[in-house]
Order: structure tokens, then C-alpha cells, then sequence
């Protein structure tokens, strides 16, 4: 039914126009004239009344085209009633139409000075007032929505990567500032149409004087008898399309206004006059002083002093901004917090991530220009979930006018953690192969990985491709750089709350073993700190599962949380192994030297027994320095960098290795799946 209800009006919509534009050509009857006439006034009345009764503009947005509607309707039924005047207005009552005869004879009294005199002024208030500021305030407001629409784009997309709004929200959000921005410029073009419409009036009228007085004339009629019939009934006609066009007009300048309130405007008004009352008190003082004058009404104005005091009691008027307030609480009620400590506590919030981006990198956020960094943040969330088994935390994206024009920076938890540059107006050619030929352009580094690269002009893109360069731009830049960047930083965003949110999910389906391991064998902050020394060395706890079954199988061994990761971590040797299992199936490998480990066992040894254990800072060197070079050889494989070790000396290993070579991984042969082949590709020693 709502189908045939649309599709009646998606058909009777377009008939009339082409009946409006039809009424100019074909001669109407004054019955029919005199019905569209008052149809033309009842659909004002009524376009302005919804202009008083809406909140926001786009509840309102077919205005614009309605507006361009009635001013055709109104042209359309100036050209009929003048064919009806100068062909019938000298045959008697109601031969040009009663409304038109009425708007003549008895609003004016018939009197043709008075009716121009009126029209005149009618014309002067629409022409010059309404129309004139309504399309001053819909020009100012197109121009400014149109400017900005990028920060409005930029918050929008801001918030989908914080998590604070959904896809479809965005969407949403995004469509709606498109028809916000559409419908301001078609305002500011519709009110040239009520400009037109005024103009024209204006010389209708004129036409209608002059041809009425000459077809008068030429019938017979004396001047006096031509201005008493033809020239009232065009006055009067001139009067009924006049009223109209100024309720339009009125109800143009309402609706483009109407964001300044956000509320409908009688409730605007009511509130926001009758609301002060320091003001509503003047008004009434001075009315009560105007009364007291000699010569002046004194009842009226004693009246309307009276009407405003009992309005601004009746609505609850206010006290001024800065007032005293005193609390109307019951006795003991705790006060209202003041604004000031608001204040402090929002300023206390912070976010545990966000990018922040100098102003030359905004298009990169701003989806309009093709910015596309925010959809990549959110894209980045799920591969890290899915990777790492984690939950990222909503990242904030902000410009900092404090930053270089062309910096960004990834804060964690308000800390800086990692910052780089991207050329304006310019891509960035990375060699992968270190064979690719020369290009011109600024020599760099790129940000993430810190290998040579080219900042060239984006027209040169395809010739750097075709050249072997892989060439990204700034969105894939940031974007790949914080992927880094929470990759080595995981574990610092892996707090209770996230933790206490992993073993909810988990719940679900296993809630048993839930309850026996949290809290029954391990309280919450022991079982974070395991998954955070977990995901620290890159192992994934997206398998929650499992984690939690290892946990409980080695619990009752030892409640050093630190002792616990690494004998969970010989119960997740399957995931481990897969993780560093190579394309031929086989695990490749860095080993220590068997002297290098007595050397490190001995080591711990002393430190246990507190009596020194510190290792030749010149054997730590060498040792870090050829676990370095032996990295060559892992990309040559291409398999993951490893050292595989004994288990007691799995933690002691890493601890060397991991301020040096970040990027080698350490695991104990417990660790590494005895039916997959190890390959060995280097020995490291002291020496």
C-alpha cells in the first residue's frame, strides 16, 4: 500500500507542474481561477507554518524545489488572471474571479492609489527585507558548510577509527553532511527565484496598469470608469500573488536560519526571551515608565508589563549566567559537582592510542579527498586481532598545529612511541630488491623499516613501478608504520580490563574452564602478565583456549608468572613451530655454542648466588653483533630470524638479544616440534 501511495505521488507530482506551466498558455474559467488561487495561498500558509514548526533545516529539505513550485504556480495564475481581467474585467461582478475582486474591492475599499500604495510597500518589504537577507544568510551558509565539510568529514572518520561509531553510522553521518551541503546551495539558488518573483511582480502590476487603462479606453470607457474596474481588479490581483510570495520569502528566511536555534522557533523564542529574567524585568520597568507619561496608553502598556512578568514566572525564567546558585537539595544531599572539576576530569582523560597528524597530512584522513588512513587504521584492528589475538584499542586521529606541516607521530598512552615525515605532494619509491635503476627524486628512508627510499612527484608513479619501486602514499605510510608500532608494542595495550574482555569472550563457549583457572588457580593481574610476556615475543593468544588449558596443566608448579610463561610456552610448541616453520617444512635456526653456553650458565649461576654473574661486555657484543649479521642469511631463506636454545637459557638469551636485534625471535628446543626438522644456519660463539 505505502508502494501505490508513493507511486501515485511520484506520477501527480509531475502532471502538475506541466498543468502550471499548461495554465499559462490555456484560458481558465473563474471558478477554477479562483479555487487555484486559493490553493496557491493555503500552500504558503502551509510551507510556512512547517518552516516554523521544524528543528533542524533538512527535516525541510524540498524547499529548494518547492520554492522554484510556487513561484511558477504564482507566475502561472498572474498570467491567467490578467487574461481574465483584459478580456473580461468590464462585464460585471466576479467575470475576473471572486478572490481577485475581493483583494480590489474590499481589501483596498477600491480604491486604486491605496491598493498601489500597499503594493507597493508589500513588494519593498519583500524585495528589499526578507528576500535580501535570506539569500545574504543562505549565501554565508553554503559557503561555510561547503568549507567546512572537510573538518566535519575529518571528525566523522575520526570517530570510526576510535570505534566510537559503526560503519553504517558513518555512512549515515557522511550523507547526511552531503545533503546539509547540498541543500545550502540549493537555498542560496532558490532565493533568486523569490528575487525573480518580486521583480516581476513588480512589472506585471505595471502592465496590467497600463494595458487595463488602454483596453478601458479603447471599449468605450472614460479613464475614471477604466481605473474603478480594470485597474482595481489588477491591483487586486497584484495584492493576492503578493501575499503569497511574501509568506515564501518569510518562510525562506526561517528555514535558512533555522540552525542558529536548533529548536522550533516558538519554543526558541518563548525560552530564550522569557527564559532571562533580568531582561523580561527592564522590559516590564520600562513599559511601566511609558505608561506614567503624560499622553502615552497607559492600560496597554501596563498590560504588556503585566502579560511579560506572569509568562517569564509561569516558564521558570532563569538567573543570568554567573549568578550565585544555591542548592534547593534535601538536607544532606551532596551538591552538584561544579563545572570547574568537570573541567579537570575531562582534561584528565586520555587516550591509551592516537595518531596525530600535521595539517599537510589531513587529506590522507579526509575520505572526500580520497583519504583513506582511517580505513586502513580499522582494517589494521582486525588483522592485529586476528594475528595476535588481541583487541586494539579505538586510535584516535587529531591534527597537532604544534607538529611540522608534513609530521605525524603514534602516541601510546600520551607517550610518543615512534614519528616520521611525508614529503607534500609527493609519494614514496621504496627499492625492496636494491636493483631497481635510479629515479629522480629526494633521497629518504622509509619510516617503518628504515630502507632506502625516493620521494618522487605522484604524476612519476607508474614510471617508479614499472621501474621495480614499490610506491605508496601517505595513508599507507602511517598506516604501515603503525602496524609496527603495535606489533612491538602490543603488550603495552594489553591491560586487565583488555584481558578480563578476552576471558568474557571465551566464557561463552568455556565457561568452566574460565572459573577454574580466573580466579580459582591465578588471579587476573598473574594471568595478564603471562599473555603480555606472551604477545611481547610475538606469540599469538587468539587460541585463548589452549592458553588457558596450558595454564592450568602448569599452575600447580610454580606461581612466578615469569616461570609460568615459559612453561606455557612448551605447551603451545605447535603454534610456536608454525609460526617459524619455513616454505620446505623445516624450522631454520641460529644455535649457541656450546662454550657460550656454559659461559651463560655459569653466569646465572653466580647471579643466583649473588656473587657478581655480569658477562665481558665485549663477549655480549660479539655475541649480539654476529646474531646481527646472521640475519643476511635468514632473508636469503626467507624464514623467520630464530635462535634456538636450552630452556633455562631461553629468557637469559632473549634479554641479550632483544635491545640489539629486536627482531630475533628466541625459543627452547622444548618449544620447536620434535618431528619438524630443525636446519641449523649458523653457530654463534664468544669469540
Amino acid at each position: 500500500m505505502a508502494e501505490a501511495k508513493k507511486g501515485t505521488w511520484d506520477a501527480l507530482v509531475p502532471v502538475g507542474i506541466i498543468g502550471i506551466i499548461l495554465m499559462m498558455i490555456l484560458p481558465l474559467p473563474p471558478a477554477l481561477l479562483d479555487t487555484l488561487i486559493a490553493l496557491s495561498m493555503a500552500l504558503s500558509i502551509g510551507v510556512f507554518l512547517t518552516a516554523l514548526f521544524i528543528e533542524q533545516a533538512l527535516e525541510f529539505s524540498a524547499f529548494p524545489a518547492f520554492v522554484l513550485v510556487a513561484t511558477l504556480l504564482r507566475l502561472s495564475l498572474n498570467v491567467a488572471t490578467t487574461r481574465l481581467i483584459l478580456l473580461h474585467g468590464g462585464e460585471g461582478q466576479g467575470s475576473a474571479g471572486s478572490v481577485v475582486e475581493a483583494f480590489g474591492r474590499f481589501v483596498v475599499e477600491g480604491n486604486v492609489l491605496v491598493g498601489l500604495i500597499v503594493f507597493l510597500i508589500l513588494t519593498v518589504i519583500n524585495f528589499v527585507v526578507v528576500t535580501k537577507g535570506a539569500g545574504r544568510v543562505a549565501e554565508v551558509a553554503a559557503r561555510f558548510t561547503l568549507d567546512a565539510m572537510p573538518g566535519k568529514q575529518m571528525a566523522i572518520d575520526a570517530d570510526l577509527s576510535a570505534g566510537a561509531i559503526t560503519q553504517d553510522q558513518a555512512r549515515t553521518r557522511r550523507r547526511e553532511l552531503e545533503r546539509e551541503a547540498d541543500f545550502f546551495g540549493a537555498m542560496d539558488g532558490s532565493s533568486k527565484f523569490v528575487h525573480g518573483d518580486a521583480i516581476a511582480g513588480l512589472l506585471i502590476m505595471a502592465i496590467n496598469l497600463i494595458g487595463g487603462i488602454v483596453l478601458g479606453i479603447s471599449r468605450g470607457m472614460d479613464i475614471g470608469r477604466a481605473a474603478e474596474t480594470l485597474v482595481v481588479l489588477s491591483v487586486g490581483d497584484a495584492l493576492a500573488s503578493q501575499v503569497p510570495s511574501l509568506l515564501i520569502s518569510a518562510a525562506s528566511g526561517i528555514v535558512v536560519t533555522r540552525t542558529a536555534t536548533g529548536d522550533q522557533l516558538g519554543r526558541a523564542l518563548a525560552s530564550q526571551f522569557f527564559g532571562r529574567r533580568t531582561a523580561v524585568t527592564i522590559t516590564a520597568a520600562i513599559l511601566t515608565v511609558l505608561a506614567l507619561m503624560p499622553g502615552m496608553p497607559a492600560i496597554p502598556c501596563l498590560a504588556l508589563a503585566g502579560a511579560i512578568i506572569a509568562i517569564s514566572r509561569r516558564m521558570g525564567g532563569k538567573a543570568e549566567p554567573g549568578a550565585k546558585v544555591v542548592s534547593t537539595g534535601a538536607p544532606g544531599e551532596a551538591p552538584a559537582k561544579p563545572s570547574a572539576n568537570e573541567a579537570v576530569d575531562a582534561a584528565l582523560a586520555l587516550d591509551v592510542l592516537s595518531i596525530e597528524l600535521g595539517y599537510e597530512l589531513v587529506p590522507a584522513v579526509d575520505a572526500a579527498r580520497g583519504g583513506t588512513l582511517t580505513d586502513r587504521v580499522a582494517k589494521l584492528r582486525e588483522e592485529l586481532a586476528r594475528e595476535l589475538g588481541i583487541v586494539v584499542p579505538p586510535v584516535h586521529v587529531s591534527d597537532n598545529l604544534e607538529l611540522g606541516p608534513s609530521n605525524y607521530r603514534v602516541m601510546i598512552s600520551g607517550v610518543e612511541v615512534a614519528k616520521g615525515t611525508c614529503a607534500h605532494g609527493r609519494v614514496l619509491a621504496i627499492d625492496g630488491t636494491g636493483s631497481a635503476p635510479p629515479i629522480e627524486g629526494e633521497p629518504t628512508t622509509d619510516p617503518t623499516f628504515g630502507m632506502p627510499a625516493i620521494w618522487i612527484a605522484a604524476r612519476e608513479k607508474e614510471l617508479a613501478e614499472a621501474l621495480g619501486y614499490t610506491v605508496v602514499d601517505h595513508a599507507t605510510i602511517i598506516a604501515t608504520h603503525l602496524g609496527e608500532v603495535l606489533r612491538n608494542n602490543a603488550h603495552r595495550l594489553l591491560g586487565r580490563q583488555e584481558v578480563q574482555h578476552l576471558l568474557d569472550v571465551l566464557a561463552k563457549n568455556a565457561p568452566k574452564l574460565v572459573d577454574d583457572v580466573v580466579p580459582a588457580l591465578l588471579p587476573l593481574g598473574d594471568v595478564a602478565r603471562i599473555l603480555r610476556n606472551l604477545v611481547r615475543e610475538g606469540i599469538s593468544v587468539r587460541d585463548m583456549r589452549s592458553v588457558l588449558e596450558a595454564i592450568a596443566e602448569v599452575a600447580g608448579q610454580t606461581k612466578d608468572a615469569e616461570q609460568l610463561t615459559e612453561l606455557v610456552r612448551e605447551r603451545l610448541a605447535p603454534a610456536i613451530t608454525a609460526r617459524y616453520k619455513s616454505s620446505d617444512g623445516t624450522v631454520a635456526a641460529l644455535t649457541l655454542d656450546p662454550r657460550v653456553e656454559q659461559m651463560l650458565r655459569a653466569s646465572l649461576h653466580e647471579i643466583a648466588n649473588g656473587t657478581g654473574g655480569a658477562l665481558d661486555p665485549d663477549v655480549l657484543r660479539n655475541l649480539t653483533a654476529k646474531a646481527e649479521a646472521s640475519l643476511a642469511s635468514f632473508t636469503a631463506r626467507s624464514a623467520s630470524p630464530l635462535i634456538v636454545t636450552a630452556p633455562d637459557l631461553r629468557r637469559y638469551v632473549r634479554a641479550i638479544v632483544e635491545r640489539k636485534v629486536p627482531q630475533l625471535a628466541v625459543a627452547s628446543f622444548r618449544e620447536i616440534e620434535p618431528a619438524i626438522p630443525l636446519r641449523i644456519v649458523d653457530r654463534l660463539s664468544a669469540a
